[in-house]
């Protein structure tokens, strides 16, 4: 049975670069993040998102990911009820695709709200990514070219490292790359090894 390693960590800890590091390793990894795009851009989605939201989240037809993170990320009721209408779509795609993973001992699931979400509970392991808060507030303002307020109201919709830290079984700290890439070779022979 292929066993499931969860890795998280808040807005701006760089969990999609350790993410394509262990890909970049052979581990099969799943990005939950971009298949919740690709779920928000189906037709049933989009019906569903314009009942509950209305039309103020699309633009051009299409659900804008921007004015609908804006509008969620400040209602957290509207949050929940978005999750509720992605999170079982995006479960049911990666159950799917670690059917397909059966040849390997494990694979990694990235996910931003592992612990929200309450999909840690299907992980046989935990990573969890650490980055000093400022650092990752400056990380998002300049990825995303958006608003310390924003980010801010993004921060305050997730757990914060320490509740996260105390549900896992290993920490990367990030700040910098090659320190973090190393452990992560650490975490990968320990996964390997088991």
């Amino acid at each position: 049975m292929t066993k499931i390693i969860g890795l998280t960590g808040g807005i701006g800890s760089g969990k999609t670069t350790i993410a394509n590091y262990f890909k970049s390793k052979g581990i099969p990894v799943y990005i939950a993040d971009d298949e919740a795009k690709n779920i928000l851009q189906t037709k049933e989605v989009q019906l569903e998102i314009r009942t509950v939201f209305g039309n103020t989240v699309f633009s051009d037809d299409k659900v804008d990911k921007n004015k609908l993170a804006e509008f969620v990320f400040s209602n957290p009721e509207k949050l929940k009820i978005l999750n509720s209408i992605i999170h079982p779509k995006v479960k049911n795609h990666f159950d799917n695709w670690v059917e397909k993973q059966q040849n390997f001992p494990f694979v990694i699931k990235e996910a931003a709200i592992l612990f929200e979400s309450g999909s840690y509970k299907l992980c046989d392991k935990i990573i969890t990514i650490v980055v000093p808060l400022d650092e990752r507030i400056q990380r998002v303002i300049h990825r995303d070219t958006t608003s310390y307020e924003n980010v801010m109201r993004r921060i305050n919709n997730q757990w914060t490292d320490e509740q996260r830290m105390s549900k896992s079984d290993y920490i990367i700290y990030n700040s910098d790359l090659e320190i973090a890439k190393k452990q992560a070779n650490s975490i990968l022979k320990i996964l390997k090894n088991q």
